[in-house]
């Protein structure tokens, strides 16, 4: 008998971590490819909170890489003025829009900014996060316990390297679909 419940609590157990895993991963549908995301929700829950919210909403779909810089990260979620398929999109204003969502408390932690790492853009205001984040090309540890890092690219980072560069590049590369 010992053994059979022992079986069902590991069987219990296999399975609960399974869905929490999957429950945390989420797939950025970019035009080359998908890119898999680790979301780190025991690190920074606000924050994994928000995208999984707007990403729901499919607020993110459309939404134009309004700021890319080679060799450091290329920024997006502007879902006011940067979504390309409504129609308070404008190119010259992308990255300066959020949700109408409050903005969230910083969630720094000591997870640094390595290559594929995900972390909130915000203002000089370290408490003014709110729907747009960045995907770091190369590490940036300058950014480290300064951004709310939130997840890590664990699978397509080629896809986000072609993402094409610009401040904002003509004709931007965007956001397919964030699920």
């Amino acid at each position: 008998m010992k053994k059979l419940i022992t079986k069902i609590l590991v069987l219990f157990f296999i399975l609960t971590n399974n869905a929490i895993a999957k429950e945390n991963i989420m797939i950025l549908k970019l035009k080359d490819g998908d890119v898999k995301i680790e979301l780190f929700s025991d690190i920074a829950p606000n924050h994994v909170k928000r995208i999984k919210q707007l990403a729901h909403e499919g607020k993110y779909d459309g939404v134009v890489f309004h700021r890319v810089i080679d060799g450091f990260m290329a920024q997006t979620g502007d879902v006011e003025f940067g979504n390309s398929s409504n129609d308070n999109f404008n190119l010259r204003k992308a990255g300066t829009g959020n949700s109408d969502l409050p903005d969230i408390k910083e969630e720094f932690s000591d997870l640094p900014h390595d290559r594929g790492t995900l972390s909130m853009a915000r203002t000089s205001d370290p408490n003014s996060a709110n729907s747009q984040f960045f995907i770091c090309f190369k590490a940036a540890s300058f950014l480290d316990r300064q951004y709310t890092v939130f997840g890590k690219v664990i699978d397509g980072m080629e896809f986000v390297d072609n993402i094409k560069r610009g401040e904002p590049a003509s004709d931007p590369d965007k956001i397919i679909s964030f699920k």
